[in-house]
């Protein structure tokens, strides 16, 4: 999620965690970070380049063991841009589909049965373009009114027989450029910035979707990408120094997983996403990441609440929840909830999506009527995580 957005998720913190009612059980969810947590925390490389580290060393701290490689040749990544129910109009091309065009014109791609159809705005049939309409300019091409280095693609959507996607064919340094204000704040220091870029050139060639027609998604799915219209100068700066660069291990790409906000500490990836370890995806303490907003965090909810929130998971009224397994973080792997109708086993992932919550990184306090229960979380308080200002959740 672009980090613009954890300005506003925080400022809505004092809202969620206004206490309840003295009267009756209520609980408190303590918590650090925001995201998956796993590799790079672009605040805590904000906090490295803020300290005089390079992109490098902040790479090398987030996905051990790797390398700085560079690219052999240009690479292409395609980006859907949109799924279109009817024409894609675009302007800007020079040529499409064996025909020459006016780049201050419109034209539209239009389904024709299995193929695209390249037609003038408004107007005639101009040529059958196959299964693949591509359309070139100078460098850049107008796609439903918003700018795009590269080239448009059009191509039947594989699970719909009457649409199109819209795709934007791009180098993948010039990709970055669209990425990067969008992941990170143009004004963020130089480092964090090439950091940001090499991470996103890196997880644009190793984490493909394979989609019709396309690579990747436009946004979080991905990264997102904004085209031409949402670059920024020093984003655009820190792309060109770190140009055809990518973290490496093992002679690959690496797969350069980031988020906004890690808390204090990364987590492996097969705790987050339960599949096989990777060894340069391993938890990592992350000292300067404090500047986040989402750093410390508290949500507050109401006995009822909570057990409706977990509905799904618990059986009966939530009477504890008891954590059987954290990560290197430490987040949440697996917990079991005990409720009035017995016990129930819930994974991380589950257990934040129920309660909305901003990471993993949670523990329970149960409070009844004003008082902390003594053993309603499950568990004793896990220590402070470096760099935390003042007590959990403050």
């Amino acid at each position: 999620m672009p980090l613009r957005r954890i300005l506003l998720l925080a400022a809505l913190l004092s809202a969620l965690a206004a206490p309840a009612a003295r009267a009756g059980v209520r609980w408190e969810v303590l918590g650090h970070g925001f995201g998956h947590g796993v590799g790079m925390s672009q605040y805590g490389a904000y906090g490295y380049a803020k300290h005089g580290r390079g992109y490098r060393f902040i790479l090398g701290h987030y996905y051990s063991g790797t390398t700085i490689g560079r690219l052999p040749r240009t690479r292409v990544v395609r980006v859907l841009i949109d799924v279109s129910g009817g024409d894609v109009a675009f302007r800007g091309a020079t040529g499409a589909c064996g025909r020459k065009l006016d780049p201050r014109r419109r034209y539209v791609a239009r389904r024709a049965g299995r193929g695209v159809q390249l037609r003038a705005a408004g107007g005639r049939a101009l040529a059958g373009c196959g299964r693949r309409l591509r359309a070139t300019g100078r460098g850049r091409v107008s796609i439903d009114g918003r700018a795009y280095r590269g080239a448009l693609e059009v191509v039947p959507t594989a699970e719909s027989s009457g649409s199109l996607n819209a795709v934007n064919a791009v180098p993948v340094d010039q990709y970055v450029k669209g990425v990067v204000p969008n992941e990170s704040p143009a004004s963020w220091p130089i480092a964090a910035l090439e950091a940001q870029a090499v991470a996103a050139r890196s997880y644009a060639l190793a984490d493909q979707v394979g989609g019709s027609g396309f690579d990747l998604y436009a946004d979080t799915r991905s990264q997102v990408y904004g085209g031409l219209e949402s670059e920024a100068a020093r984003a655009n700066r820190a792309a060109d120094a770190t140009r055809g660069e990518v973290v490496m291990y093992g002679g690959k790409v690496a797969e350069t997983f980031f988020s906004a906000c890690s808390g204090g500490h990364t987590e492996s990836v097969q705790n987050v996403f339960y599949g096989e370890p990777v060894p340069y995806l391993v938890g990592v303490p992350d000292p300067y990441d404090g500047a986040c907003p989402l750093h410390s965090w508290k949500l507050s909810f109401s006995g009822r609440e909570l057990s409706a929130r977990l509905g799904a998971h618990l059986k009966g009224q939530l009477k504890r929840v008891v954590v059987t397994r954290r990560g290197a973080s430490p987040r949440i792997v697996w917990a079991k909830l005990y409720g009035s109708g017995g016990v129930s086993k819930i994974r991380g992932d589950q257990l934040q999506s129920a309660l909305g919550a901003y990471d993993r990184w949670m523990r329970f306090r149960k409070i009844v009527n004003g008082k902390v229960v003594e053993g309603g979380g499950g568990e004793p308080p896990p220590s402070e995580p470096p760099g935390t200002p003042g007590g959990i959740g403050g």
